[in-house]
């Protein structure tokens, strides 16, 4: 996987992105990780397998923390 030099993501920056809470998948096109989550977790629950092909800004995928901003595109209908 490449690396970016890419910051975090920013709440001012996440603000700009268009928001799209009737996805269908209870989650929003941006999401904040809560406590206790994984990038599992969220990709189960909203639906996106690609998160961290989304979000260049995570390096690590076992180094996500409650407060990081992530995109989130839902891959299809959930089952």
């Amino acid at each position: 996987m490449a690396s970016s030099s890419r910051a975090p993501m920013s709440y001012a920056e996440a603000a700009q992105w268009k928001v799209n809470p009737a996805s269908g998948h209870g989650c929003e096109e941006i999401y904040v990780v809560g406590e206790g989550e994984t990038l599992h977790t969220i990709s189960e629950k909203c639906g996106d397998p690609f998160i961290v092909e989304e979000n260049p800004h995570i390096h690590d995928p076992d180094d996500v923390f409650p407060g990081l901003v992530i995109k989130i595109t839902p891959f299809g209908p959930r089952n």
